[in-house]
Parts: C-alpha cells; structure tokens; sequence
C-alpha cells in the first residue's frame, strides 16, 4: 500500500533529494502536500510530474501565477496557511525542510496531521520545540530528526540509557575557511562563503556552515530533541566531514556513525528503514570501500579567533528565548551578508550588540505559550540588529 508523503521545501535540496529517493520508488509513495516558496520553473515541474493533491506556494506573486497557470487541473494551490488547514489531508510522512523560522507554522501545521515528522528544519526545533513536541504527543506523532549530526545521535542513543553519557561531539566541517588566514576573512565575498568544500547545501545554511553558526545552532537543537545538558555538548572541527556525531560514555567507550557526505543516506535509512541497499540510491553506483573507507580522520579543537561565534556558547541558554533571538539575528544577518550590506567577519559583533541590548532581557525570558508569541520575539530580534547594521552603516 502506497505511503501518502508531504515535503515542506520540495525546491530545495532536501526535498529534491527526497523526490529523488522517492523517483527509485514510485511505487512506495503518493506524494500528498508540497509546500516552495518562488522557484516557478520547479513548482510547475513537480506540479506536472509529481500531481500532488495540494501545493503551498509562499510568496504571492507566483502563488498568483500557478494558480492561473493550473486552473483547470486538479490540485488545490494555496498561499499560506491561515484559515485554509481544511485542505491538509492525513500523511504518512512529512518532511519538514523549509529553511529559517519560515518553517515553523507549516512544522507545526503538518505535525497535527502526520504520522511520522522527518524534520531538517532546525529553527522549528530551537524556536518552537515545546510547542511541536506537544502537539506530537497529543497526535502520536513521531519526530525523527534527519540532520546527519542528529540523525546519528538518535542512533547511536538507541537503546542506550542517557544517564550514561559522558559527551557528545558534533563535528563541523570547518568550512571553506578553515584555513584561510584570519586577518583576510574580512573581504571573502558571498561567492567564496558558499562554497562548501564537502556539502552541496543552500546559500543561508552554507554561510551558517562558514560562520560555524550552525553549530551553534546544533547544540541547541541536540539539547531540546535529546533533554542533553548543554555542558555535554561539544563541538569538534572534522574536515573529512565523514563523522558526523561521537559520543563518550561514562565507562570510558566512545561510539561515531560514519557515512558519506549526503543528506541521502540519513534520508534513506528515515524514509525507508535499515533494509536498503544504498548503492540503488546513490549515483554513480561504485565500490566505495577504496573512495571512502581507510582515510585519515582527523578531530581538532575549534579556533576561537577563526570561529568567534562558539563564545556564544555560554549564553544562548542564558533565558527560555534567548535561542529565539540567536537564531533571529542570525538570519537578518546571513541576508544582509548575502547582499553584500555587512563584512564577513562581523556576524560574532552584532549578535553581541543584540544579547547586550538594553532591551534583550525583557523578550529573552518570555516563554512564548504559542507561535504568535514566538513571532514576537523573533520581530524584537530582527528589528534590533537592523538598527545595529544601520547605525554602523549610517
């Protein structure tokens, strides 16, 4: 019996690394939902090949196209959320690959109506974990992380008890600077910050990578999806990039999961199962044990000058919605990188300046009961560091 499948960022690389899985097996799936944001030459492609019952489309001027274009098809295309949840049918699984706080509401949305949640959307998680959790119960949803990091933390804890860890490790590439001399960090171009040297990933997760932001990130995520102590949590520079998380236990052993660097393989072992041959997924089918297997690993400590964002370390569960903040800034932040308005080399600067606002304590310790909530300290954060940005600029 086919499995009805949703997937929240079918243009991204996650979801089309979904629809790729799901090409090898068409007979597995339905594809029910899926949800994209502008790329209209993808939205019409996978409208044509993958006919889903519902496509969510969030920017209007081309939610405004499809619509005309589709007309007289038999899908049901929609903008947004809001007052339109009668047109989310059941699933089996639901990817939840929507990058930024964009991917909150449509998280929590499809996890009142999924049986299983594939999530990659780590803002959902550090922003609004308490609520997704809940509704998971309430529905008897199951959330499965698929992150590599994450993905191989909950399988290395499988059938562990968690009293018994030591420390955990989440590995960081290092990423396309990690050799580059510190005092010409301030002129790489945007160009340069994407390049990541082993993931084909997004332009804002990429940057998140170079920044080691996504680290950060991480460490929040593992801490709310596992109810691990932030100080058990650690961070090593990995260049391989072939590990993907470590964990020490208290009787002295320490066990990793180690696979080749694509989303695939955490997706195909979510999607599917240990029952699956990954050379009928991966392209080009190869012997891999000479490609990947027998190479040197290395694990170094992580360069406070080279990587400045890791101080924040200390702070980002200094109040219940300090990560809110983080995360907040941190977009504002990649966008305005992106186009060029800041210097690579001032991401860990203005963070500071909005955790040291005069303001910041006052949302940092509400505890949003709701997403409206949530939004509202997001806003607080993202207004403060324009400010910041401006003034400088000014």
């Amino acid at each position: 019996m086919k499995k009805n499948i949703s997937i929240l960022g079918s243009t991204g690389s996650i979801g089309l690394n979904v629809l790729n899985l799901i090409n090898k097996k068409r007979s597995l799936f339905r594809i029910n939902i899926l949800a994209a944001n502008k790329n209209y030459k993808l939205i019409c492609d996978q409208i044509v090949k993958y006919k889903p019952k519902v496509f969510i489309i969030s920017d209007y001027k081309i939610f405004e196209k499809i619509k005309k274009k589709f007309i007289k098809k038999n899908i049901i295309i929609i903008n947004n959320l809001e007052n339109q949840r009668n047109y989310l049918n059941k699933s089996d699984i639901t990817v939840a690959a929507i990058p930024g706080i964009a991917g909150l509401r449509p998280t929590i949305e499809l996890t009142k109506k999924s049986k299983r949640i594939l999530i990659a959307n780590k803002e959902s998680i550090i922003c609004g974990w308490n609520l997704i959790k809940s509704i998971a119960y309430k529905n008897n949803t199951k959330i499965i992380p698929i992150d590599s990091e994450h993905f191989s933390i909950m399988k290395l804890l499988e059938k562990q008890n968690i009293k018994n860890v030591k420390k955990i490790y989440l590995t960081a590439s290092g990423g396309p600077f990690l050799n580059y001399k510190i005092n010409k960090l301030k002129k790489v171009n945007p160009q340069q910050a994407i390049k990541h040297p082993k993931w084909k990933m997004g332009k804002k997760i990429s940057i998140d990578s170079a920044t080691l932001m996504n680290k950060m990130l991480e460490l929040i995520e593992a801490h709310k999806l596992f109810s691990i102590d932030l100080k058990k949590i650690d961070i090593v520079i990995h260049p391989e990039s072939l590990v993907h998380a470590i964990i020490e236990f208290k009787n002295g052993l320490f066990k990793f999961i180690y696979h080749e660097t694509t989303m695939l393989i955490p997706l195909a072992n979510a999607m599917f199962g240990q029952d699956i041959d990954i050379n009928d997924y991966l392209k080009p089918k190869r012997n891999r044990s000479n490609s990947v297997f027998f190479k040197n690993l290395n694990f170094l400590k992580v360069d406070m000058k080279r990587f400045p964002i890791i101080k924040l370390k200390s702070r980002i569960n200094e109040h219940i919605s300090t990560p809110i903040i983080i995360n907040a800034a941190n977009e504002i932040l990649v966008d305005q990188y992106l186009k060029e308005k800041i210097s690579f080399n001032t991401f860990y600067k203005y963070l500071t300046q909005v955790l040291n606002d005069r303001n910041y304590k006052k949302y940092a310790i509400k505890e949003p009961k709701n997403i409206d909530q949530i939004f509202q300290v997001d806003k607080w954060s993202r207004s403060t560091v324009y400010k910041k940005i401006n003034y400088k600029n000014a």
